[in-house]
């Protein structure tokens, strides 16, 4: 269930990220989640905290307690820096010290606009097309699908590690040469 997006973005967005890291011998992004990382991002202020930060300092893949269950809290700097980026500046005065700002939110919902509701039944070719119009808001995207798709799985994205194994990358391996014990020690 999408955080922010309806569910026609969130097919579109899924067909999109699929033109830019596709399924092939290997799981493509939508399989890997990464439709549900950019979405969780555009919607990381639902949650409370935001999904902005994981904690840690390990995730337990490799030993030691799993701190990345559980997210930081922001400072209220921090929270108005992301709800800026994420959100837009939406004409509130301490978001415009430098002007206005589109936010993630918009760009992604004026982007997904654009493509068009037909974007998923276009030919492959037809969505490249798509793509190529709006070049500002694939490279954004595409941005966004490599984090999803490679970064830590706590995110949304990287879903049973599909990205980490496409690349045959382990992951996060640290903590190394200490026993659990060790490593789960405040």
């Amino acid at each position: 269930m999408p955080r922010f997006l309806n569910e026609q973005q969130h097919s579109v967005l899924s067909a999109v990220v699929d033109r830019l890291i596709p399924p092939d011998d290997d799981p493509g992004a939508s399989d890997a989640g990464v439709p549900d990382y950019i979405d969780g991002l555009l919607g990381a202020f639902t949650y409370d905290p935001p999904h902005i930060w994981a904690g840690g300092p390990f995730s337990g893949r490799f030993g030691g307690a799993n701190g990345f269950t559980s997210f930081h809290r922001l400072t209220a700097t921090e929270e108005l820096a992301w709800r800026t980026r994420i959100e837009g500046s939406l004409g509130i005065p301490e978001r415009e010290r430098l002007g206005p700002v589109a936010g993630l939110q918009q760009r992604y919902a004026t982007g997904l606009e654009a493509l068009g509701a037909d974007f998923t039944s276009l030919t492959p070719q037809a969505q490249d097309e798509r793509l190529r119009e709006q070049p500002e808001f694939t490279a954004l995207v595409y941005e966004h699908a490599c984090e999803g798709m490679y970064g830590a799985p706590e995110y949304g994205g990287n879903r049973d590690l599909i990205g980490w194994s496409n690349i045959d990358y382990l992951g996060d391996v640290q903590p190394r040469g200490y026993s659990d014990e060790e490593v789960s020690q405040p």
